[in-house]
């Protein structure tokens, strides 16, 4: 998968796809366009030619309206594109991206409250036991 690559105009795609199992190329242009004409069609089917080319949704030809999928999560293509720009501007570092974002909006309790739980979640802290000494003195 080349997510890298993707452009503004197969993102708004992927976005739509993120949010239905499967759509067809009319019912993902009535999602991005206020009113469905023949050039915007084209329009979205070229950008799911794109997206197919590049392995990120997958075609189902058994009706006659093309049905697609997304093969990429968000989830996915999101890690993809922060590794991608901490490798340009951080060394590859991740924290400095994180810090600057959560220094720079400002978040509400409950956001607070769910990054505390996701990182408790991702990294629960240690428990600290003391163990004997090897000689069973306590003195080490």
């Amino acid at each position: 998968m080349k997510l890298d690559q993707i452009t503004d105009g197969e993102l708004s795609i992927l976005q739509v796809l993120w949010q239905r199992p499967e759509a067809a190329t009319r019912e993902i242009a009535e999602v991005l366009y206020d009113e469905v004409t023949d050039p915007k069609m084209a329009s979205v089917q070229k950008l799911l030619e794109r997206l197919e080319a590049k392995g990120c949704v997958q075609r189902d030809r058994s009706a006659r309206a093309h049905r697609f999928r997304p093969l990429v999560s968000q989830e996915q293509f999101l890690r993809s594109r922060l590794q991608a720009l901490a490798d340009r501007l951080c060394d590859g570092a991740l924290a400095p991206l994180v810090t600057t974002l959560l220094r720079s909006k400002g978040l509400s309790r409950s956001e607070r409250e769910q990054l505390r739980k996701l990182i408790g979640d991702l990294w629960p802290p240690k428990e600290t036991t003391s163990a004997p000494s090897p000689s069973g003195t306590g003195l080490g």
